[in-house]
């Protein structure tokens, strides 16, 4: 694929990204996403197979917007108490980040395809457990180098905060409230406190 055809399946995706999370799968329409385009449905079909393909792809591209900037802010620490207090202070900000943005694209695309899509509903949990998965990594590191309590079982505790975290964007969301999610980073950290540090 040359490069006029990256940029041109990039500025599809980018001009489409939004319209996906905000609507969904099924409320996004062919002519919605010509007349974000500019583009004809040949056209946006030459860079991709289908609207499936589309679709997926466009959630992965707002995932990335999501998640990206956390991963650079944790990459600039070491310590693994360090990295989980930027994951909550980055969540702390996270409501204000999705609202413009049409809502949390895991949380949209999940409930969304859930039993109706399973291309996109297998996209959305490869990237929930890559995430889950991460913060397990990051308390482990954390037992294996003493900055944990060894007592710690990584996995349980990972799990459990993804799911306290993602829990707090779905009542956020639903009420428009983004004390669900603040309230909640106060008790993980509180948690951290507690258990983590010896």
């Amino acid at each position: 694929m040359s490069v006029d055809n990256l940029d041109t399946r990039d500025f599809i995706l980018q001009k489409v990204a939004p319209i996906f999370n905000k609507q969904g799968y099924v409320g996004t329409s062919l002519s919605d996403l010509t007349k974000a385009t500019g583009l004809t449905k040949g056209a946006i079909y030459f860079y991709f197979e289908n609207k499936q393909e589309l679709a997926v792809e466009a959630f992965k591209l707002n995932v990335k917007k999501m998640t990206s900037p956390l991963g650079i802010q944790i990459s600039l620490y070491t310590n693994s108490i360090e990295k989980l207090r930027v994951l909550t202070n980055y969540y702390r900000n996270y409501y204000n980040m999705i609202i413009d943005n049409g809502g949390c694209p895991i949380l949209n695309v999940g409930a969304d395809s859930n039993n109706i899509n399973p291309a996109l509903f297998d996209a959305v949990k490869k990237v929930s457990k890559r995430l889950e998965k991460d913060l397990i990594t990051i308390i482990q590191d954390g037992v294996i180098n003493n900055e944990i309590r060894s007592n710690i079982d990584a996995s349980v505790y990972g799990k459990n905060i993804y799911a306290m975290i993602e829990g707090s964007i779905f009542m956020a969301s639903t009420r428009h409230d983004g004390s669900y999610i603040n309230n909640m980073m106060d008790m993980i950290d509180q948690l951290i406190q507690e258990k983590f540090i010896s």
